[in-house]
């Protein structure tokens, strides 16, 4: 009897070894993306898992609204306060609409959940025009940060992501994923579905929603996302999530199309947990190629005038 339970359970346990060796195991066939550049890592075990131009420099947009909610954390400034809508200081957002109204108020938090989880512009600014020193010391805080956190090809002109001078590079902002993971309000107020707000002097309310639709959808466990597009920066996606077995961060930067970068999600989570490759469409690639044939057009006069002797 001890000996049949013994030899039970010793199959039990290579069986479930074995499926874990198997799931631990990448695909042999690479996965083709629509975003110029794309990052998955591993968080627990910090193995990369998908690369793809994860060092190429490009705009951001709305993905510096992580950076501006980690540096308003990191002031500790209370987060019940409340806060006047100000975008005085910020020349980019002078002509900006939003439903948003000047001059009146909201508590910190309302302001941090909106900019990160319905992207609003106002509320992000707003956070900035709050901090000790104004706009000019919260934007430098913002580059301060991201040396900090070794985040040396990204640079920050404002907490919005409007500025295409907003960059960085996929593989740098899997860094800030990491740093985020100790400030678990970020993850929380980013997530959810929606949120409304009611703002003083004068009074109203306004109701905000999510900009991933993945926030919605039952067979994804998001703990982390941002969203962003411009046209410099074309559509980016930050997220961790839960792809299978794993913990993972991920990145996309410059999608075609609207729901491309949420496509592109898709594409690698059923590719690291079926192993089956997902068609591009042929729009997104020629969009990417057209996109890696700028660079390589913008880079080539610079490259000749260093082989001038």
């Amino acid at each position: 009897m001890l000996k049949r339970l013994f030899t039970a359970t010793v199959c039990c346990l290579i069986l479930v070894s074995t499926a874990i060796q198997a799931a631990s195991k990448l695909p042999t066939t690479k996965q083709n993306m629509a975003s110029q550049s794309a990052m998955l890592v591993d968080l627990d075990s910090g193995k990369t898992l998908y690369s793809e131009a994860s060092d190429l420099i490009t705009p951001i947009a709305s993905v510096s609204k992580l950076m501006t909610a980690l540096v308003v954390l990191d002031a500790g400034l209370p987060l019940n306060e409340s806060i006047t809508v100000d975008v005085s200081q910020s020349p980019i957002m002078q002509n900006v609409v939003s439903r948003i109204r000047l001059g009146s108020t909201l508590t910190r938090k309302e302001a941090l959940a909106l900019a990160l989880m319905a992207s609003e512009n106002r509320a992000a600014t707003t956070l900035a025009h709050s901090y000790p020193g104004g706009f000019d010391a919260f934007v430098a805080a913002m580059n301060a940060k991201a040396k900090a956190l070794g985040m040396h090809n990204s640079h920050f002109e404002e907490p919005t992501g409007l500025s295409s001078h907003n960059i960085s590079t996929a593989a740098d902002l899997v860094k800030l994923v990491k740093a985020i993971q100790h400030y678990p309000i970020i993850g929380e107020l980013s997530t959810a579905s929606s949120r409304s707000v009611t703002f003083q002097h004068p009074r109203y309310s306004l109701a905000f929603y999510n900009t991933n639709p993945l926030v919605n959808r039952k067979s994804w466990k998001i703990q982390l996302t941002k969203t962003g597009y411009t046209d410099d920066a074309g559509h980016c996606l930050v997220m961790v999530t839960k792809m299978g077995h794993r913990n993972v961060a991920f990145v996309a930067l410059d999608s075609f199309g609207k729901y491309t970068h949420i496509a592109d999600a898709t594409r690698l989570k059923r590719w690291l947990t079926t192993g089956k490759v997902s068609k591009v469409p042929d729009d997104a690639l020629a969009y990417k190629r057209q996109k890696r044939l700028q660079r390589e057009q913008l880079a080539a006069p610079q490259d000749n005038m260093l082989a001038v002797p």
